[in-house]
């Protein structure tokens, strides 16, 4: 089964639970026992597991990757924004994809993690994809 979920982001830089969505979507599926992928199809977005049960954690790792990778206009590629730079990098940092396991028809997290779109350089329209492959 394949299903992208579309959505806009509302800032520059914030971290979209996407958990729901995906766990729907597992739902829908009907595999008991099987693989998830979730994949971001962007440049300067990303995909993070971490815990959803607190905003302030979003707000640590965003600051964090700020202080690692901050926007500023010394960056060798200039095509874009320093914003649209900074995002290629971090998008680096943190990955664009993300495997889980399915088992008993369920996707395999821990109690308080929860899958983040992270957002580097919107406000976009942006895109997840959502593979189950069951076996």
């Amino acid at each position: 089964m394949f299903k992208s979920v579309k959505f806009r982001t509302p800032e520059r830089q914030i971290m979209v639970n996407v958990m729901d969505e995906v766990l729907q979507i597992v739902a829908e599926s009907g595999v008991q026992e099987g693989m998830c992928y979730v994949y971001c199809p962007h440049t300067t977005a990303g995909l993070v597991v971490n815990s959803y049960l607190d905003p302030m954690t979003r707000k640590d790792i965003s600051f964090e990757l700020d202080r690692i990778a901050p926007t500023r206009v010394d960056f060798f590629h200039q095509v874009d924004t320093p914003s649209d730079a900074a995002g290629h990098v971090k998008s680096s940092l943190v990955g664009i994809h993300l495997s889980f396991m399915i088992h008993e028809g369920k996707l395999m997290l821990g109690h308080s993690q929860g899958i983040l779109f992270a957002e580097f350089d919107g406000p976009r329209d942006r895109q997840v994809h959502v593979k189950i492959v069951e076996g």
